[in-house]
C-alpha cells in the first residue's frame, strides 16, 4: 500500500518520504529491503539505520531523525506497537476453511456448530460445545464437558480435560494440556501419599493465549481460571486452583504453585517461581529467575531469591562482585589491627 495509506491505518504522521512510496512488507532493520517498512525502538540498533535496505523506518516521536535522504521516515508514539500493527496488515491471519475431517470421532451429544475447521484425529467427547469459527488443527483432545467459544484456536497436541471451558479468541499451541489434574497428596501415618481428589475445572476467559507445553491444572474444588486478555509463554506450570488475572504476562518456564492469586497487569519473567497461597497484587513485576515465598504488593519490582525490591537487588548484586576484593581488603586490615595491638 502506499505511504500515505500505511501511516494511517497504523497511526503515523510522514516526516520525510514521498506520500505515495508503495510499501509492500514489514521487516527488521537488519533483514528489510526494498519496498519494506521496518522500526526502530531500542537504541542499540540504531547503527542498522546507516545499512538498512528498508524503504522506511517507523520512529518514537522526539528521537533524532535519519541522516538518509532515501529512507521515508513516520513518527509514532510507539514505533513498536505501530510496526506491529503495520506487520498484522500484511501478514493477516488466514481465514476459516469450514469443514470437519473424516478422522476426527465426535460424540453424538457433542454440539458442534457448522462453521468450524476440525482437522485429522480430534477427537471430541460427550456433552462438548463448538461454537462457531473454532479451529481446531489435528490429533487434539477434548474430553467430556468441554465448552469452546467462538474464533478460538487450538493447535495440534493440545488437551482439554473434562469440564474445561475456553472462550471466545483464544488461541492454544500445540501440545498444551489444560485441566490436567492439581498436584495434590495427603501423608498417611504409615508416610504414603494419599491422592486427593481432583474434581474442580479450569476456566480460561476471552483473549487469553497459551504457548507450547503449558500446563494449567485444573483444581481440587472450585477452578483455576485465566482471566480475560492474558498471554502465556511456553512451558510455564500453573498449579491447581489458581486465579491469574487481566492482561498478565507469564514468560516460559515460570512455575506457580497451588492457590496462588496473581493480579491484573503482572509481568513475571522467565523463571519465575511463585510459592503456593501467595497473592501477587496489580502491575508488579518479577523479573528473571526471581522466587518468592510472600506476598508482592501491588506495583512492586522485585527481583533476586529470595525476591526484594529490584533497587536493593540491583545494589545488593553490584555488591557482591566486589566481595572478593573486600574480604582482601578486610584481611588486610585485620592484619594491621593486629600488629598495632601487639606493639
Amino acid at each position: 500500500m502506499k505511504l500515505s495509506d500505511l501511516a494511517q491505518e497504523i497511526s503515523c504522521r510522514i516526516e520525510s518520504g514521498s506520500p505515495e512510496l508503495e510499501i509492500t512488507s514489514a521487516a527488521g532493520l537488519d533483514i528489510a529491503g526494498p519496498g519494506d517498512i521496518s522500526f526502530l525502538a531500542n537504541p542499540k540498533y540504531t547503527p542498522q539505520i546507516k545499512s538498512t535496505r528498508a524503504a522506511a523506518v517507523i520512529l518514537n516521536d522526539g528521537v533524532v531523525g535519519v541522516e538518509r535522504n532515501d529512507l521515508a521516515v513516520l513518527r509514532a508514539k510507539d514505533a513498536y506497537v505501530a510496526y506491529t500493527l503495520a506487520l498484522r496488515l500484511f501478514f493477516p491471519e488466514r481465514g476459516i476453511v469450514p469443514g470437519i475431517h473424516q478422522s476426527a470421532i465426535i460424540d453424538e451429544s457433542a454440539q458442534v456448530d457448522g462453521n468450524v475447521e476440525i482437522h485429522a484425529n480430534v477427537v471430541i467427547g460427550r456433552n462438548c460445545i463448538i461454537e462457531t469459527g473454532v479451529r481446531i488443527f489435528s490429533n487434539v483432545t477434548i474430553y467430556d464437558g468441554v465448552n469452546i467459544g467462538r474464533d478460538t484456536i487450538l493447535h495440534s497436541g493440545v488437551s482439554v480435560r473434562e469440564n474445561s471451558e475456553i472462550g471466545k479468541r483464544c488461541v492454544i499451541q500445540n501440545n498444551s494440556t489444560i485441566g490436567s489434574h492439581g498436584f495434590g497428596y495427603a501423608r498417611t501415618e504409615d508416610k504414603k501419599w494419599l491422592k486427593i481428589p481432583q474434581v474442580g475445572r479450569v476456566v480460561i476467559e476471552d483473549d487469553v493465549e497459551i504457548g507450547a507445553n503449558t500446563s494449567i491444572d485444573c483444581s481440587s474444588v472450585g477452578e483455576s481460571r485465566i482471566k480475560r486478555g492474558t498471554k502465556i509463554d511456553n512451558l510455564v506450570q500453573i498449579g491447581h486452583s489458581c486465579t491469574v488475572g487481566e492482561d498478565a504476562l507469564i514468560c516460559a518456564q515460570t512455575g506457580l504453585a497451588g492457590s496462588s492469586v496473581i493480579g491484573d497487569r503482572v509481568i513475571l519473567a522467565g523463571q519465575v517461581g511463585i510459592a503456593g497461597h501467595l497473592r501477587v497484587g496489580d502491575d508488579a513485576v518479577l523479573t528473571a529467575k526471581s522466587a518468592t515465598s510472600h506476598d508482592v504488593e501491588p506495583g512492586k519490582t522485585i527481583s533476586g531469591v529470595p525476591a526484594f525490591d529490584n533497587r536493593e537487588w540491583l545494589r545488593s548484586t553490584a555488591a557482591f562482585r566486589r566481595l572478593g576484593e573486600m574480604a582482601k581488603k578486610l584481611r588486610e586490615l585485620h592484619e594491621r589491627i593486629t600488629k598495632l595491638e601487639q606493639r
